[in-house]
Parts: C-alpha cells; structure tokens; sequence
C-alpha cells in the first residue's frame, strides 16, 4: 500500500482552500490516551476507555483522560507522522494490560479523507488474570447527525456494528467496528447461565447530550453502565457468601438508545490479548483490516527511514545502546508530535486586575474601550498547538510553543507554520496574546479556578520569534542549495548535507519561494503589533531613577508579577527583587534584543527595508543598554536591576538561569570581556553545572531546593538546549578567546544532558518536566514531552 499523503503537501490554514490536506484528522484530542477529531470546531470527536474486570473494584480504574494518578508504567507514541498516524504503546500496570493503539490516515475526496484505527490488548504479566473491558465512543457537536445501521438488539449484537452519518464538514461517512480474528470473549464465570443471554456479546449505548458536553462522554456513559451493574446485582445482594456474579457479566452497557442520539459508546469485554478494528469511511470509500495489515509496516518503514533522516545520531556519539537511544529519540519526537491538540471555545480575561506596582494607569472600573473589568467570558476561537504535557498541561502555552516549534519545525517544516499562523491569529487588535490558551469547558476543567483568568496586560517570553528565526533560516539554507555542492559547515565538524528531498512532505514552504514570502508576509503585520505592545507595556523606567545607559527608551519590567513569583517571565519562582515599579528584568530586555532581531529579518526578507533598518538599530540600542543597566562588575554577573527604600538603583543578583540570559539568547559576540565570567559561573560544580544538566539556580544560593523549588535549582531541558545551541553555533563555532573552552563545555554537556534525560525514560518508562539537581531523577509532571522532547535535536545537533 502507498502511503499517499506523502505526495499531497499541506497548504497552511491561511491559504486552505478546503477540507482535504492530510492534517485534517489527527489525534487532536491529546488530553485523551486515545482520543481522535477533525480541525473543525464543532464535528465529531473520538475517545476510548478500558477497565478490568477481574474484580468489583476495577471500575475504579477505568482510563480515559491521561491522568498522573492513573499510575501508568508509561505511555507514549513511538511512531508518529502527522500525515500518516502512528503507534502508541500504553502499559497499565494496574490493570495488566499493554494496550497498542494504531491510527492510519487514508487518502480520498474533499473532506478530510478516511482512517482506520486498531486497538489490540496483551498482558503485561502473563501469569496474571488480563481481562478488560474497552469502550469505544464517538460524539457529534454541532450540525449533522448519526444512525445505527445494525439493527438494535436489547441483549447485545454479535458482528460488526456499523452507524451512518453527516456533517458539513465531513459530508457522508460511516462509521464501523469490527471484531479481530482471535479474540477470546468472557462468557464464563460466577453464574454464567444466568447471563448467557447477553454473554459474548458487543453492547451499546445511545445518548442524546447537550451541546457542548461530548467532552464529558466518560461521565455519561459511566452512569448507565453503573446503573446496569447495580440492577443486575440486586437480586445477589442477600448472599452472605458474596457469591456474586462475575464482574464482566453486570459491568455492561443497557444496549438502550435516547431518540436523536449523539453520543454513541460500543463496549466489549475479553478475556487475555484482544484486537478490534474501527474504521472511519468519508463517502463511499470502503476499508477493511487488510488496510491495516499492509499499511501499518509500510507506514513504520517510512517513518523510520524519516525519522533517521531528519535526526540521525552522529557517527561519533559514543553510546553503550544505539538503539536504545534511538527508540527514546524517536518516542520522545512521536509523543510532542502526537500531543498536538485542535481547541475551540471560549476563554477568561480580566482586563482591569493589576498589582500595586503595575497601576500606572487610570484606575477606573471601565478600561479605555468601555469594557467592564473583572473575569469576562469571550468569544470562542480555535487553535492548533502542541501540548507541554498530555497529562498535566493538555493546552496551549506561548512560553512553550516556541520551543515545541523548533523540534516540530525540523520534521515538518509546513505543519510548524499552521500552528505558529494559529497563534499569531490570535493576536489581538492591541497586539496582546494570552500567555495559557484555555478555550472551552474541556481544557478549564483541568486548570485550577485560580489560574483559568487571562490579565491582557501580561505578557509571557516571545518564544514564537524562535520559530519565525527557524523558518527563516531554513529558507536561508535552502536558498544556499543552488549555490553550493557539499554542505554548510555549522562548525565543530558538522556537516549538514544540503541535498534537498523535494518527495519529503511538509516542506512546500520551502520548496516554493513564492509561498514562503506570502505567508511571512501575512504574519508580518500582527506580529509587528505585537512587539509593538511589547515595547508598549512592558517598558521599564531609566531616566527616574538616575540610571545610565547610552538609549533612553530600552528597558523592560514584566508586568503581573507577585511578592513571589513573576509567572509571566515563565521562570515562576526563581527569586527576584522586591516589587517595585521601577525595577527592571535582565531576561525580558533579552528576550526584546531577540524579538528585535528578528522583526528585522523578516522585514529584509519581505523587502521592507526601512523597518528592517529600524529594528536594528532598536536590537543595537537594546544589547547595549544590557550591559550598561545589566551588567554588575562588581558580582561580575548580569543581573536584574531593583529600587531600594532611598529610591537608587542597584542590582539584584541571583547566580543562575537569569544570569545567563544574553549568552543563551546569543546576544553576546564571541569576543565580549564578560563571556569568561559566564563561562564560569556556567561550569561551576558549586553553583549551576551538574552531572546531569544546567541547574537553575546555584547550588551555594540560600534559596537552593527551597519552598516551592520549581526554579530554584532544577534541571530545565529547554534551557540547557539554549545554552547547547549558544555553545554550538556561536561560542565554539566562531572565533574568539573562549572558542575551544566553548567547545570543550558543549560536548561534556551535551553528553550528560542526553544520558540522563535517556537513563531516566529507561528507568521510569516517562521523560519529565524537569530533573533534580542533585540526583538527575525526573521530577514533577509526566510525560512531559513538551520542550524536554528537544533532547531529540541535542543528540542530532540541529539548533535553530
């Protein structure tokens, strides 16, 4: 079978003229450990759960949404092409059963195509009882409707199930389940005569729900089949000897149907390895499980041949497993690949909270436009995005996505623009975009009440600006094809082959120029007013505090910060000076010079050249007033800037991440007096290097795994990506007085971030939010294959 998407680019949503590119369907619903949509706000939605029935208390353990608690032995994708689907492997220990879920896209007509998705069981342990009880469901919102083809049975059908239905989006398709080859059905146990009507037997559940609330499926399904359950053990509730009928003869679904119905559940029950087929069919395209069976290996040979393609593993990394690193590599790709969610609805905003220290402005109960201030409701918008966490963080984050989009970027160039076009979307007339995206009930229900508000006057670090970067710099080095034969050396020995794959899907951005300059063109506006608000709200003061520095206008302060923590610096609880509305933030003004470069590289790349002459000359007086507020001779360290009670400025110095800031950003040329100081502070065992990564905050610092210790001392991947990538491509590639002590750090930190990130997957089955310390364990939310997946283009050496 050929793999046809490869041959059918996707076009970003800015210039789709229809429904038919390959990303339509995905598993947008990343939330789920199985869960599938189109990129339509109001269609139709997917989910699967599963529960054991060897005992009464297994209903208890019934999975649906990926949940922490779940005590999973881990779950992952770990073969996954956004074009094609792939593979994810779930072992759940408390319930015995490894559970592989295979999704393949297939090809066809103007709405969305067709897919077929397999759910097979094993036991994990052999020797134990394996018997579980999957629920496949699917619900409408919006316009359309579905009926059940096979005739309803009140005890349960044997065969396939098959249901019809239409949308305006998805237009006709059928929907059918099927049962494998092998399965063995539970029809023995515990007073089996008394069951045997409904014994080995598929059953059903038809609901009608209310409109918004297909999300909430587990909880209606669950309280008919509860309901069942209890009727159906009434009659033994009098038996002393709790003789009670077998747990998989009363845990079933009533086989009853509301009128309308639009929200369908299909349960099985099996005893020991099962397999099941459900197919999605648009029109009249008809698939059966040979598509699987040939298609699934021809997919996994695509993708790994891909797969090594984009992110080999260099011939001179020295490993004890190559294979072993390789499969993480691919998994940990997969899994941010694969938690790529589709989210619609509304959203939370107070327009009028601020801190003391941030109200410089009226403070009447009606901002400028006349709004009302306080926690308001919005009007609903949708948004394509990778996730930080399928289990913990199931939504969109700014500080995260710039990071998401460089590892995504390297895959599929084309699928990194439709998401970064999505976020710039959302970008609003005054150039704000909220920091979380939390759109509709589903994704608030997993967000604390006290976080779900949005305050436009905060802001979050410009990360989006290092994926517009990327994409320049790729058209950049696809512009050098025709100019050169052998490659582009990057320094320190890498070669990169500049042969191009013009057959490689996601990459007609690149592959045509004419579409590259239309959609940065197209992103040019919004994201200009967006650094223009930057500069707006978020500027700090200079000149009333008798400060020196040779532009009067660059300095910065992130606004909403609390007594202890700045949230909207994305460093939550790293410490700070005192509030104070005259202090000023070393990471914000860095991350300004950033934003500032590359407003300038996108407009000399759209040939506008007086807003590129502009911005650079803004990036030029932003570095240098780095230095001249930032830099503390005496700590020999960049720092934040604070007011004291006699109102004098001085600096507020925490060695640790914040101090690094113009190195990781590559703001510093090579040959700055202050580089050997960062250096080494850098790579100093007693304040931030480790065995195992850059830690956060020193480990001499009295606040060093203190508190709440989210910042003050953990190991953050991302960050050591930016220092890797600063050390690779600037400081050990470019010549100057800390060039071969770059190099030296690069490699001996490249090799104990990836061996310890890799040695805790194999270890705990989940790479992690963040590492401790002092032993290198994961640490907090998992899996976290957000920006720790970037360990991927640490082993690869491919920083943007």
């Amino acid at each position: 079978m050929r793999l046809l998407w490869l041959l059918l680019p996707v076009i970003p949503s800015a210039f789709a003229g229809n429904n038919s590119d390959p990303l339509f369907w995905g598993t947008y619903r990343p939330n789920l450990y199985f869960g599938l949509r189109p990129k339509v706000p109001q269609s139709l939605m997917t989910g699967l759960m599963w529960f054991g029935t060897q005992d009464y208390q297994s209903i208890t353990r019934t999975r649906h949404a990926c949940d922490q608690g779940d005590g999973l032995e881990g779950y992952s994708w770990t073969e996954y092409d956004p074009r094609e689907g792939g593979v994810q492997v779930i072992n759940d220990a408390p319930n015995n059963v490894k559970i592989t879920t295979q999704f393949l896209k297939v090809p066809g007509g103007e709405y969305g195509g067709s897919w077929a998705a397999r759910v097979k069981g094993e036991p994990l342990t052999p020797a134990r009882p394996s018997r579980i009880s999957p629920i496949f469901y699917f619900g409408l919102e919006g316009l359309g409707g579905v009926e059940m083809e096979t005739e309803e049975q009140e005890n349960g059908i044997k065969g396939p199930v098959v249901f019809t239905g239409s949308t305006p989006e998805l237009d006709d398709f059928t929907i059918r389940v099927v049962e494998g080859p092998s399965n063995t059905l539970i029809t023995e146990g515990p007073h089996a005569d008394a069951f045997r009507h409904r014994t080995g037997k598929t059953h059903l559940l038809g609901l009608r729900v209310p409109p918004g609330q297909v999300w909430q499926a587990k909880d209606f399904i669950q309280k008919p089949l509860i309901k069942y359950a209890q009727d159906s053990i009434g009659a033994y509730a009098s038996d002393t000897a709790r003789n009670y009928p077998d747990p998989a003869f009363v845990f079933q679904l009533p086989d009853e149907f509301d009128y309308n119905s639009n929200l369908f559940a299909i349960q099985k029950h099996y005893n020991g390895p099962f397999e099941f087929d459900i197919f999605f069919e648009s029109g009249k395209q008809k698939l059966d499980s040979a598509v699987l069976d040939n298609g699934m290996p021809t997919l996994s040979a695509v993708y790994n041949q891909r797969f090594d393609s984009v992110f080999p593993i260099p011939s001179n990394y020295e490993t004890s497993d190559l294979e072993s690193l390789r499969s993480f590599s691919k998994a940990i790709t997969s899994n941010l690949i694969g938690g790529i969610g589709y989210f619609y609805g509304t959203s939370i905003i107070d327009r009028g909270f601020a801190y003391e220290w941030d109200q410089e402005d009226d403070g009447g109960s009606e901002d400028l436009s006349g709004e009302k201030k306080g926690p308001t409701l919005v009007e609903p918008k949708a948004l394509l995005t990778a996730t930080p966490s399928r289990s913990f963080f199931p939504r969109g984050f700014y500080w995260d996505e710039g990071f998401h989009l460089l590892h995504i970027g390297q895959y599929d160039n084309d699928l990194s623009l439709e998401i970064l076009k999505d976020w710039i979307d959302l970008i609003d007339d005054d150039g704000w975009v909220a920091r979380e995206q939390i759109l509709g009930e589903e994704a608030r229900s997993r967000v604390p009440a006290e976080f779900q508000t949005q305050v436009p006057t905060n802001a979050n670090p410009p990360t989006l600006t290092m994926a517009v970067t990327a994409f320049i710099n790729r058209l950049r080095e696809q512009k050098g094809l025709s100019e050169q034969d052998l490659g582009l050396d990057y320094g320190m020995g890498a070669q990169v082959p500049l042969t191009p794959d013009v057959s490689q899907p996601g990459r007609r951005l690149l592959d045509e120029p004419e579409l590259a300059l239309e959609y940065l063109r197209s992103i040019y506006k919004p994201l200009k007013r967006h650094y223009e608000w930057f500069r707006r709200t978020q500027r700090g003061q200079i000149k009333q505090y008798g400060r020196k520095a040779r532009s009067r206008t660059e300095a910065y302060r992130w606004r909403g910060r609390s007594e202890q923590h700045v949230l909207t610096s994305g460093m939550d609880d790293y410490p700070r000076g005192p509030p104070h509305a005259g202090e000023l933030h070393l990471d914000l003004i860095s991350w300004m010079a950033f934003f500032s470069q590359t407003m300038r590289d996108i407009a000399e790349f759209i040939g506008e050249t007086d807003d590129a002459i502009a911005f650079e000359e803004i990036a030029k007086a932003t570095i240098g007033n780095i230095d001249d507020l930032h830099w503390s001779e005496e700590n020999q360290m960049y720092c934040d800037v604070g007011v004291n009670d006699d109102d004098d400025s001085y600096h507020v110095c925490h060695k640790g991440y914040l101090s690094l800031f113009p190195f990781l950003l590559q703001l510093l040329p090579p040959d700055s007096p202050h580089l050997g100081a960062i250096l080494d502070l850098l790579r100093d065992p007693e304040h931030l290097w480790s065995p195992y990564g850059l830690r956060s905050l020193s480990a001499s610092h009295p606040d060093f795994g203190q508190g709440e210790n989210y910042w003050k001392g953990p190991i953050w991947i991302q960050m050591n990506y930016l220092a890797l990538s600063a050390l690779y491509k600037t400081y050990g590639a470019q010549e100057g007085p800390y060039q071969q002590r770059a190099q030296a750090i690069y490699a001996e930190l490249r090799r104990n971030v990836i061996e310890n990130v890799h040695k805790e997957y194999v270890r705990t089955g989940y790479v992690w939010e963040q590492y401790d310390p002092l032993t290198g364990a994961g640490r907090r939310s998992h899996p976290f294959t957000g920006w720790t997946s970037l360990v991927t283009l640490i082993i690869s050496e491919k920083y943007d």
